[in-house]
């Protein structure tokens, strides 16, 4: 806890899955390279993967109830008020015993109670601390709509998010916080290393497949399904499956390999041993590929709102990939669209430049400097 007001108190508010909690701790390293006395404090469940995330990365996590919303009227939705209160009032203690000058959040379920938290007391006088608000999809979630209408300043990754607040007509537009260790990374000086890596040849076009950590099954059937054809183009592949699933996978004599893993822990060399990506269109995804300038072809989670095809359309506009629907991805279309792409050097190399133009190195740092502003402007008047 932060006992000493001369440091700077952050606290980062974005739980539950991945493409939450790593913008929140991209920008939580930011603040600390601008920052090294600031302390960042991330606000979590207990069921989230924030539990492994954020000590991971060295950053004080502090646990609160989860306030899931309901998406249909069910009994779950008469336990909201209370499960609602419940959070918040935790929620206080933890800005309380912090200390705490800012609220950055990215939404979801650890974002709305920080946001109600964040205003005076009905009982007693307490002071507001300023939220910053982060929306990384191309819709925006309940949380965030919330969030904004208290908010000091909006972000989002997109324009049309959804999330606007006194009188803006949209949120200012950032792109996705990413980590320093993809949006610094030179693919070409580790190239060599990456493939020794992972068992790829040194030299050939390599192909990455992966469907978020938990793997996506169209995926994995269709490029699988089209292994030999693959091979006899000459093309190696690098297949993260996700844990509970595995693959059948022909071996062809003399081919290139076909490496196939449950997980990828090491994206960074995933990322440098590739020359293109198959992949789902999850925002975080999106940023990621594109700001390592990789050509993509997403391919949207079939279910849901529609969202993941909205987040891959502004790199598909500028020329960094194509999006193929999800019961369209067989493994006929990797043999007949995949793999001429994979060997045209030209195309992949033009791709990759529209990829990278159309992604945001710098998000991370523009988001943090906003963040310590609006800390410093609200100290300034105490």
């Amino acid at each position: 806890m932060n006992g000493d007001k001369s440091t700077l108190s952050v606290i980062v508010a974005g739980g539950g899955t991945a493409g939450h909690i790593e913008p929140a701790l991209a920008v939580a390293d930011a603040i600390k390279s601008i920052d090294e006395n600031a302390v960042v404090t991330a606000l979590g469940t207990a069921r989230g993967l924030e539990t492994t995330l954020v000590p991971d990365r060295g950053y004080p996590l502090e646990l609160i109830p989860p306030v899931p919303l309901p998406r249909k009227p069910t009994l779950d939705l008469l336990r909201l008020p209370g499960r609602v209160r419940a959070s918040v009032r935790r929620t206080r203690e933890v800005l309380d015993a912090t200390g705490a000058d800012v609220i950055v959040g990215f939404g979801g379920y650890v974002a709305l109670p920080a946001y109600l938290a964040a205003g005076p007391g009905l009982l007693r006088r307490r002071r507001r601390i300023p939220i910053v608000v982060h929306e990384a999809n191309a819709s925006a979630g309940i949380a965030n709509k919330i969030g904004a209408r208290r908010a000091a300043r909006v972000l989002a990754a997109v324009a049309g998010s959804g999330v606007a607040a006194r009188g803006r007509s949209d949120a200012e537009i950032l792109g996705i916080p990413v980590r320093a260790s993809i949006t610094g990374l030179d693919r070409a000086a580790l190239r060599a290393e990456a493939r020794a890596h992972f068992g790829l040849p040194a030299d050939g076009p390599v192909l990455l497949v992966f469907g978020g950590s938990q793997g996506a099954r169209s995926l994995n059937e269709a490029v699988s399904g089209a292994a030999e054809s693959l091979a006899a183009a000459g093309v190696a592949v690098l297949h993260a499956h996700g844990p509970k699933n595995t693959l059948d996978v022909p071996e062809v004599p003399g081919g290139p390999p076909y490496v196939a893993v449950p997980y990828l822990s090491r994206m960074d060399l995933a990322y440098s041993a590739a020359d293109a990506v198959i992949c789902r269109s999850g925002a975080m995804t999106v940023a990621e590929v594109s700001a390592v300038g990789l050509p993509a072809v997403y391919v949207p989670l079939p279910h849901g709102n529609g969202e993941q095809e909205l987040n891959a359309r502004p790199v598909v506009a500028a020329g960094g990939g194509m999006i193929v629907a999800d019961g369209d991805l067989s493994a006929g279309f990797v043999a007949k669209t995949v793999i001429p792409l994979l060997r045209d050097p030209a195309q992949l190399e033009e791709m990759g430049r529209r990829a990278a133009g159309a992604g945001h190195r710098s998000a991370a740092a523009e988001v943090a400097r906003i963040v310590l502003d609006v800390a410093a402007l609200t100290r300034g008047t105490r």
